[in-house]
């Protein structure tokens, strides 16, 4: 079983085939994300995108929202109010005319990252700030972190996701990552937290033990583990 694994950020859309270990077989595709990034201009880009990869059987999508059973609740880093409610999966599935999933990114990329052992946590550094949890391998109902408050008038896209970096610069946006990384601490005191994204790069402050920088393109692998229990 060959599984087509779309990570679909706020950046750029990738996109590679994996055994069902999740070892890549084919080229790793990347696409800049369209503008305006609306279902229409998204599943154009993802038909172009995975056309030169190969074969595959079934298809996982990580998505920058909160996700239900495949359909977009939430998409707040592309710009878009198109996707409330749109049926994402079965739009993909209908497309590419194979079984799709689709979940939110931070969830793929956090089943394609940890151990499998006792409460981990996935946060991802890009365009906003996501966040998957996992026990013993599987994963936990889904919670929009991004949009928790962290200040009065900033949840944690506003404060530390990249226009915060943009606008704050990097010594400023390392002190309040030292303030998200001890909330979270206290709150979930996971067993490990693996950080990823483009601006995980950007860290320049102490780390716990038990916290993982992990390369950002390790995480498209969950789209096999996705599949793994079927």
């Amino acid at each position: 079983m060959n599984i087509l694994s779309i990570d679909i950020g706020g950046s750029n859309i990738k996109a590679t085939i994996l055994d069902a270990d999740g070892v890549p077989i084919s080229e790793y595709g990347r696409m800049p994300t369209p503008d305006p990034a609306n279902p229409e201009n998204v599943l154009e880009l993802i038909r172009e995108l995975v056309q030169p990869l190969g074969e595959y059987d079934k298809i996982s999508v990580g998505f920058p929202g909160y996700v239900k059973n495949g359909v977009i609740k939430t998409a707040p880093n592309l710009g878009t109010e198109d996707w409330e409610d749109y049926d994402l999966q079965s739009a993909i599935a209908a497309m590419l005319d194979k079984p799709t999933k689709v979940v939110n990114d931070a969830d793929l990329q956090g089943i394609g990252m940890v151990s499998g052992q006792g409460l981990e946590m996935m946060i991802t550094l890009g365009t906003g700030f996501g966040t998957a949890l996992l026990l013993d391998g599987k994963l936990l109902p889904h919670f929009e972190i991004s949009h928790h408050p962290i200040k009065t008038d900033k949840d944690y896209d506003d404060y530390v996701g990249e226009k915060a970096y943009q606008r704050r610069g990097k010594d400023h946006w390392n002190y309040r990552m030292k303030k998200v990384l001890a909330v979270l601490k206290t709150v979930f005191n996971y067993d490990r937290l693996y950080i990823s994204g483009g601006n995980a790069k950007n860290l320049a402050i102490e780390l716990d033990d038990n916290i993982i920088i992990v390369n950002n393109r390790e995480g498209i692998k969950g789209g096999a583990r996705l599949w793994a229990h079927e």
